[in-house]
């Protein structure tokens, strides 16, 4: 079985591309090319076969299946998120096609699905960031997100039109999907916690939604995406998610490296990578600009827009039904897009902090409702992350201690809380406009809860520069971190698991305390 070693081969050079700084994803489709070199020089036989499709397929189904998890509606109705995605879509359609058609002298219909196909950006390198620097569930993370969703359920319509199906009579039976989310609900919850969760991940993405819509004369990548969203509403749909990421990737590796395996780029799709890359930068101002008009800070515009510049893996998945003889040109773009923005996501808050000042000249005056300053009033104690060590330390001091506030970068999370009664309100710490907003004139503690250490040094530094000579506290799980969160500048930090055996002794000491008495 060759698919074994050239799988292999891949996982090697994707190992390598890591080390330094890169996407493996970049070490996956070399090596398909280095494999596609040798069988031209050295006459191995290497190329295309049936078992390397199949694996390419089931990473793509598991991809849109992933995708479905995380759409919720919530996420992406919002003018920034729905405006945002629609209008960059529809101009850089607009630039891109004649564009292409003139300088390449392509058929208008070519030219607009590499247009289209070069409007998205990477679901799979974003979120990676994203989750790299916690900032999943920060504001710009959010927006983020959500517009790539969005690209998402436009690169689907474009996959389903181009593919030319046409659904059978059975296909009406998909309206009643909706009935069965109750079931799948109780399988959710059955499923535990191991490997069977992951099965039922396998059993919706693959069984019953790729090939179940097949059947039907639908697209089995509508179907994946389908019945992860039916389950996005539910509470473990991203435990789900995670269990599946990992086997994602793997079969991912077969569609990146069957791409590479398919043929040496020519002069002609080298041309066409480097023009894609030089134009790179305007999809990242767009974007930019675009956020703006919604009334986005610079900085989340900023951020947001970052996290965007790059070109997408679903544009591959579109080329691979509507423009085949493209797909070597169009996964050269994608890997240099990568390598130019992994870098500079990672980078991104300090690349902003050195153009702040020119940047935040073209925001609006008026400012989104989820980014206005905040004064804290009368609140005397302030816990910055509420959840669950948040959320449980905000009920312990509640009734103790007066006037109390919680923030989370989660303006859900903090409506959620709302409607529970605590007094919680959206805020993202490692915003520097926030802390150059903040008015909390009677606060004398503040419990860092944040999920993240970055943040909670981050809060910690300002808090003191901002003159706060209050108590600092915070948590976390490991003892260096600890000591570089006192540094920073809180009075205390202590460790998760020790503290959480402290509690746990002292319920064992109050009851014996109690049955002696």
């Amino acid at each position: 079985m060759p698919e074994a070693l050239w799988i292999s081969f891949a996982f090697a050079l994707g190992l390598l591309v890591k080390t330094i700084g890169l996407p493996p994803l970049v070490g996956y489709l070399a090596a398909g090319f280095v494999l596609s070199g040798l069988s031209a020089t050295a006459g191995l036989s290497v190329g295309p076969t049936h078992t390397l499709e199949h694996i390419a397929h089931v990473g793509v189904l598991l991809l849109l299946f992933t995708v479905g998890l995380k759409l919720k509606l919530r996420s992406i109705v919002s003018p920034e998120v729905i405006g945002g995605s629609l209008l960059h879509f529809a101009i850089t359609c607009l630039v891109f096609t004649p564009g292409l058609y003139l300088l390449m002298d392509l058929p208008w219909s070519t030219a607009l699905m590499l247009a289209i196909a070069l409007s998205f950006s990477s679901t799979v390198l974003a979120a990676k960031v994203l989750e790299s620097k916690r900032e999943l569930r920060a504001f710009h993370g959010r927006v983020a997100i959500g517009i790539l969703i969005m690209q998402d359920l436009i690169a689907l319509v474009v996959m389903s039109l181009a593919a030319g199906q046409t659904p059978s009579k059975w296909a009406l039976i998909v309206f009643g999907l909706p009935l069965l989310r109750p079931l799948l609900f109780r399988l959710l919850d059955a499923s535990g916690h191991d490997e069977l969760l992951v099965l039922l991940g396998l059993l919706l993405a693959l069984v019953l939604g790729g090939y179940g819509f097949e059947s039907v004369g639908l697209s089995s990548e509508l179907g994946a995406l389908v019945f992860g969203a039916m389950l996005a509403s539910h509470p473990r749909a991203q435990e789900l998610s995670k269990s599946l990421w990992s086997v994602k990737e793997m079969f991912l590796v077969g569609f990146f490296l069957q791409i590479g395996i398919g043929g040496l780029p020519d002069s002609q799709a080298l041309i066409f990578a480097l023009v894609a890359t030089l134009v790179l930068p305007l999809k990242g101002l767009l974007f930019f600009f675009l956020l703006l008009v919604f009334r986005l800070r610079a900085r989340s515009g900023f951020l947001s827009a970052l996290a965007l510049t790059n070109y997408s893996e679903f544009g591959l998945i579109v080329a691979s039904i509507a423009l085949p003889e493209w797909l070597v040109p169009l996964a050269i773009s994608v890997s240099l897009s990568f390598v130019i923005s992994a870098p500079l996501n990672r980078s991104a808050h300090i690349l902003y902090e050195r153009f702040a000042e020119g940047l935040s000249r073209f925001e609006s005056r008026k400012h989104h409702p989820d980014e206005q300053p905040l004064s804290l009033g009368n609140a005397r104690v302030l816990i910055m992350g509420m959840g669950r060590t948040g959320t449980a330390a905000y009920d312990w001091i509640a009734p103790r201690a007066g006037e109390l506030i919680g923030l989370d970068s989660d303006p859900a999370k903090a409506r959620e809380h709302q409607k529970a009664g605590r007094n919680v309100v959206f805020a993202d710490a490692e915003d520097a406009s926030f802390w150059h907003g903040l008015h909390m004139p009677e606060v004398h503690s503040v419990i860092l809860s944040l999920g993240d250490i970055e943040g909670k040094l981050i809060a910690a530094r300002m808090l003191r520069k901002l003159g706060f000579r209050g108590y600092i506290v915070a948590h976390t799980m490991y003892e260096d971190e600890a000591r570089q969160i006192r540094e920073a500048g809180a009075n205390d930090a202590y460790l998760t698991m020790n503290e959480t055996g402290v509690a746990l002794a002292s319920h064992v000491a109050g009851r014996n305390a109690d049955q002696t008495s």
